[in-house]
């Protein structure tokens, strides 16, 4: 033992004594410990603390006792009891700590990866945009100067030419008109004004909207409900919902094929689903169908005639229209293709 008494020189050669010691004891434990971070290296960061703090206390235990050579003195007592109470400080302090840091790390991954995908959505948005804006204005301006030029004369194809750029001016203009509202959906401008509104009104509509497409390509669109529920909602909004899933579902149902709309009520909320007959979703892409200017195998080129709308952005644009309304949206391979479906809160009577 050190005497108080001691000088510092006396000291020292004490401490030099006893070094050998204290590591002989303590080393093997913090080795131990080493082993035991190694294990768990993989665990959880509550559980990797914990360990990290508990190593130093138990090597200090150790090394006392084998100085002692575990003679039990009131000193050895008391440096025993001070150990106990710091592991008894530091155990609970280092399994908040890691759960508060464990916390942080996640949602800092999580922020990360949102980002990151966020970036690269945008990428993809401005990409695809800016090859769909710049076919149908260069189809536009060979079209004009065609016309200007006296290329064409005959009245039947002037008729036509302006039909034609007619049509592409009008694709244009809804492609502006979904980036502007995916704008204010993203970036958090969109007001809605709530109501109590019945979904029969809204699916008639937006398939009424629709026929006309639906001819065209030899679809026939179909709208069942087991009950018509009225949900909380923004009509305009609910119907541009409704006017996305069953225009996607027209867009990729081939000739003579069924579009299905169906209604119903799943517990507190109204289910509302949308079949096609696309042939299904591949399993890697099925996640993906609601990120921007996400059209997965198909040609990215718009069909002509101005049925493909957009950049690709109907169905993140409805998703956006679903969340504001704290509703929820999905999609799963069903039957000959696969089904979207919607889920409202109901309007409370």
């Amino acid at each position: 033992m050190i005497g108080s008494g001691e000088s510092l020189p006396e000291m020292l050669t004490h401490l030099w004594h006893i070094l050998p010691f204290a590591l002989l004891f303590s080393l093997p434990v913090a080795a131990l410990g080493g082993v035991a971070l190694y294990v768990l290296r993989r665990g959880s960061l509550t559980t990797t603390l914990s360990v990290l703090v508990l190593i130093p206390v138990l090597a200090t235990l150790v090394g006392v006792l084998g100085i002692s050579g575990f003679m039990f003195t009131p000193a050895l007592t008391t440096m025993l009891l001070v150990c106990l109470l710091v592991a008894l400080v530091t155990v609970p302090a280092a399994i908040i700590l890691g759960r508060a840091i464990a916390r942080r790390s996640v949602w800092e991954r999580e922020a990360r990866e949102r980002e990151r995908a966020a970036e690269a959505s945008r990428r993809e948005l401005v990409a695809w945009i800016s090859h769909d804006l710049r076919s149908p204005l260069a189809g536009i301006q060979a079209m004009a100067e065609a016309l200007a030029d006296g290329v064409v004369s005959e009245r039947d194809e002037v008729a036509d030419y302006a039909q034609r750029i007619g049509g592409e001016t009008r694709r244009l203009s809804a492609m502006v008109g979904d980036l502007f509202e995916l704008s204010r959906i993203t970036a958090g401008a969109l007001e809605l004004t709530m109501s109590a509104v019945p979904l029969r009104d809204v699916v008639s509509d937006a398939v009424a909207a629709q026929a006309p497409v639906a001819q065209r390509k030899r679809v026939q669109v179909l709208a069942n409900a087991s009950t018509w529920p009225v949900v909380t909602g923004s009509d305009p909004e609910l119907a541009r919902i409704v006017r996305n899933l069953v225009s996607n579902a027209i867009r990729h149902t081939p000739p003579d094929g069924t579009v299905a709309v169906q209604i119903g009520v799943d517990g507190n909320e109204a289910l509302l689903a949308v079949d096609d007959s696309c042939g299904g979703i591949p399993d890697d892409e099925i996640n993906r169908v609601f990120d921007v200017a996400f059209r997965g195998t198909q040609a990215r080129t718009p069909e002509r005639g101005g049925t493909t709308s957009g950049g690709g952005l109907g169905l993140a644009i409805a998703k956006g229209l679903v969340e504001a309304h704290r509703g929820r949206i999905g999609v799963h391979n069903h039957g000959p293709g696969c089904r979207f479906e919607v889920r409202l809160p109901l309007a409370i009577s």
